[in-house]
């Protein structure tokens, strides 16, 4: 037994109107397939050419282990030159990610090569952000601390996406306090004995190969595997909707800081009972249905 998943509908491109009315206004995702065209970034942008304007920066990388109570929030597992990273990505499969690495500061020619795209919705412009990630790697099924609209551009290789309405959470074995589901669900080949119930849970698939964009909802959770080796690019802007701009407000100004406060009073134990608490709540709404 599978998920529950539908594909997430495709189009070749949109104008802002249609945009707006089939996919923003009923927060709907979608696959945007030939949008950016007309980007240098779309010809340009290569695992190869990253390695060429930014061979010499030092990159925070990030794999898929247990989160510590020791540990702080976001904190990388390892550095590594972009160079020898990208290296590594086509030289054999490996854990290591890059995520939230701001084109701007960190590489400002960079962005010479795309433009903010006219969606209707105001983008974050000082907030441009890409993730690389090796054959087989992903992410934690996770949502924004901010809540926010995100416009996922995808280049080289290609790249599996799972997503979920904040609809689904009760589903989804979420950590109290936290941002992640247990990280020990794998959602691209689940265990739904173990996990049964995620049986119920109604979600999307899509994958995404080079220059396709993907519109991620406020607040959807979302999975990412990286198929082959390959980066991508995401746009965002704010929550429109009241209740998903307050949780926004809530995360950044006191769930994080909570969460890091008990990690420092109550150690390990802290992720513990978090954990223990993800399966007894979820499984407390499943069988009391």
């Amino acid at each position: 037994m599978e998920l529950n998943l539908d594909q997430i509908p495709r189009e070749k491109t949109l104008t802002k109107k249609e945009f707006l009315r089939k996919y923003f206004r009923p927060q709907k995702p979608v696959v945007i397939e030939e949008f950016i065209g007309d980007w240098p970034a779309h010809s340009k942008w290569s695992l190869e050419y990253m390695k060429e304007v930014a061979g010499e920066k030092t990159v925070p990388l990030y794999d898929d282990r247990p989160v510590k109570h020791d540990e702080g929030f976001n904190e990388p597992h390892a550095r590594m030159k972009m160079r020898d990273y990208i290296d590594l990505l086509k030289s054999e499969p490996t854990k290591y990610r890059i995520f939230l690495w701001n084109v701007l500061k960190e590489v400002p020619v960079l962005q010479n090569d795309f433009t903010y795209p006219d969606f209707g919705l105001r983008l974050m412009k000082g907030l441009p952000m890409l993730f690389f990630g090796g054959s087989d790697s992903h992410t934690f099924m996770h949502y924004d601390i901010d809540l926010a609209n995100i416009f996922h551009f995808h280049f080289e290789g290609k790249k599996q996406c799972i997503l979920f309405p904040q609809s689904q959470t009760k589903f989804l074995y979420k950590i109290p306090h936290s941002l992640i589901t247990r990280e020990d669900i794998d959602f691209a080949n689940p265990d739904l004995e173990k996990w049964p119930a995620l049986k119920h849970a109604k979600g999307h698939i899509a994958q995404l190969e080079h220059g396709n964009v993907l519109y991620i909802p406020e607040g959807y959770w979302h999975h990412m595997k990286y198929i082959t080796p390959g980066f991508s690019m995401s746009l965002r802007a704010i929550a429109r909707k009241p209740k998903n701009f307050g949780k926004a407000v809530y995360n950044i100004f006191f769930m994080r800081h909570f969460d890091n406060l008990m990690r420092r009073i109550k150690g390990q134990e802290w992720i513990d009972w978090k954990n223990e608490k993800a399966v007894s709540k979820t499984h407390d709404f499943l069988f009391q249905k």
